[in-house]
C-alpha cells in the first residue's frame, strides 16, 4: 500500500485524533493546571482572573519550550511501538483509546472537583489498549513503575523531595533577597518586638518587677525572705504567662502572617506560581499530544517510527486547549487545592509551589514524567500539618483525593480498553 492511499484511509483517524486530543488538553488544563495557581488564589494573592492570564502565558512557554522532552518518554517508553509494524491502524486506534479514556476520566474528576495525576491517567490508558491488542507483551512495565512511583504514587514523596530541592532554593534567595527587606519593613512598621517594649502585652524590660525578680534572684537579706516570695510569686506568674503566650505565638496554628510578611511573600509568590504553571507546561502537555504525535507521524510517514521529532506546532496546540479549560472550569479544582485542604498564607503558599515547581522542572529536564497533581497536593498537605499539626489539614477532603489516585490507572485503563474493543469491529 503506498503512502496516499494508506493516508486516504486513515485521515478519519487522525481527524478524531485531533478533536479527541484537544478535549483531553481542555480537561488537563481544567484539572491539572488549576493546581499550580490553586495555592495563590487559596492565600488570596491573586484573583482568579489574574491566575488565568498568568497561566495562560507561562503554560504555553513550558510547553513549547520544554515538553517535547516528556512527551518523547510518554509516546515512545510506555509501550513497544515496534510491535505494531505493519499494522499501523492498529496502533492509531490504540492512541485514539488512549485520548478517549484519559480525557472521560479527567473531565468526570474535574466536575468532582478532584485533582488526580494525568500522567497516571495516560499511562493507565495505554496499559489498557495495549493489553487488548497485545496482551502483555511490549509493556516496559519498569518504565510504568519508574514513571507511577518516582516521586508521586504516595504524596510523601512529593513532599519530601519539594521540602528539600524547594527548601534549599528558597533558604538560598530569602537569606540574599528577603531578609534585608523583610527586616526593614518590619522596621518601618514599628513591630513591638522591633522596640524595647517587650512583644506580650507590652511589658517593658526595665519594668520594676522584672528588676525586683533580677534583684531577688542576685541575693537578698534572709530577713524579707518572707515578703520577696510574695513577691517572687508574682512575678513567676507573670513569666510563665509570657513564656505560655511565645510558646502559643511561635508553636499554635499561624492563622495570619504579620502585614509584613504577607506583603513581602505576595510578590514572592506571584513569581513562584509562575514558574510551577511554566514546570506544568513543560511536563503535562505531553499528556494530552503524545499520542497525538504518534499518529500524526504514523499518518505522515506511514510507518512506525522512533526517531521522529515532536513537532513544536502540536506544543502549541496542546497548549491552546490547556489554557481554554484553564479558564473555563479551572476554578473547580483551584478551590479544593487552595482552600479544600488546609490554610494557606502567603509564606506557606510561596514554600509550596517552589518545592513542588522545582521538583517538576528537574524532572522535566531529565525526560521523566512525574505527577505536577501529587507533588502539588503532597506539599500542601505536609506544609498544612507542620504549620498547623493534625486539625491544620481536611483530611476528609484529602482522603477523597487519595482514593480518586489510586482509581485513576485501572478507570483510564478500562475506558481505553473499551474503546479499542469497540474500534477494532471496524474493518
Amino acid at each position: 500500500m503506498d503512502l496516499g492511499q494508506f493516508q486516504s484511509q486513515t485521515l478519519w483517524i487522525l481527524i478524531v485524533a485531533f478533536i479527541i486530543a484537544l478535549i483531553l488538553a481542555y480537561a488537563i488544563g481544567a484539572n491539572d493546571t488549576a493546581n499550580n495557581f490553586g495555592t495563590s488564589v487559596g492565600s488570596k494573592v491573586l484573583t482568579l482572573r489574574h491566575a488565568y492570564i498568568f497561566g495562560t502565558i507561562f503554560e504555553t512557554l513550558g510547553a513549547v519550550l520544554i515538553g517535547y522532552n516528556v512527551t518523547d518518554t510518554m509516546r515512545k517508553g510506555v509501550v513497544d511501538i515496534n510491535l505494531y509494524n505493519n499494522t499501523e491502524k492498529q496502533l492509531m486506534l490504540g492512541q485514539i483509546s488512549t485520548l478517549a479514556g484519559c480525557g472521560s476520566w479527567l473531565l468526570v474528576a474535574t466536575l468532582l472537583k478532584l485533582p488526580v495525576s494525568a500522567t497516571h491517567s495516560v499511562v493507565g490508558a495505554t496499559v489498557g489498549f495495549s493489553l487488548v491488542l497485545r496482551g502483555t507483551r511490549g509493556i516496559d512495565w519498569i518504565e510504568i513503575g519508574r514513571i507511577v512511583l518516582h516521586l508521586d504514587e504516595v504524596p510523601l514523596w512529593g513532599g519530601i523531595l519539594a521540602s528539600i530541592f524547594g527548601g534549599l532554593i528558597v533558604a538560598l534567595l530569602i537569606q540574599l533577597f528577603a531578609v534585608p527587606r523583610f527586616r526593614k519593613a518590619l522596621t518601618n512598621n514599628n513591630y513591638p518586638f522591633m522596640k524595647n517594649q517587650h512583644p506580650i502585652n507590652g511589658i517593658n524590660a526595665n519594668s520594676s518587677g522584672l528588676n525586683t525578680f533580677h534583684s531577688y534572684n542576685s541575693g537578698v537579706q534572709d530577713d524579707q525572705r518572707a515578703v520577696q516570695t510574695e513577691e517572687n510569686k508574682s512575678d513567676v506568674n507573670i513569666i510563665q504567662k509570657l513564656k505560655t503566650k511565645i510558646k502559643r505565638i511561635l508553636l499554635c496554628h499561624i492563622k495570619d502572617d504579620f502585614p509584613g510578611i504577607g506583603k513581602l511573600f505576595s510578590s514572592l509568590q506571584v513569581l513562584s506560581a509562575c514558574f510551577a504553571s511554566f514546570a506544568h507546561g513543560g511536563n503535562d502537555v505531553s499528556n494530552a499530544m503524545a499520542p497525538l504525535v504518534g499518529i500524526w507521524v504514523i499518518y505522515r510517514d506511514g510507518y512506525v517510527s522512533e526517531t521522529a521529532e515532536t513537532p513544536i506546532w502540536l506544543m502549541f496546540y496542546g497548549a491552546f486547549g490547556m489554557c481554554v479549560g484553564f479558564w473555563t472550569l479551572g476554578h473547580l479544582v483551584i478551590y479544593t487545592v487552595g482552600e479544600g485542604l488546609t490554610q494557606i498564607s502567603p509564606a506557606s503558599g510561596f514554600a509550596i509551589e517552589m518545592g513542588a515547581a522545582s521538583t517538576v522542572l528537574f524532572a522535566s529536564k531529565l525526560g521523566v514524567p512525574i505527577s505536577t497533581t501529587h507533588c502539588k497536593v503532597g506539599s500542601v498537605v505536609i506544609v498544612g500539618f507542620l504549620r498547623s499539626q493534625v486539625e491544620g489539614v481536611n483530611w476528609g477532603t484529602f482522603r477523597n483525593i487519595v482514593l480518586s489516585w489510586l482509581v485513576t490507572i485501572p478507570v483510564a485503563g478500562l475506558i481505553s480498553a473499551a474503546v479499542i474493543a469497540c474500534l477494532s469491529l471496524i474493518p
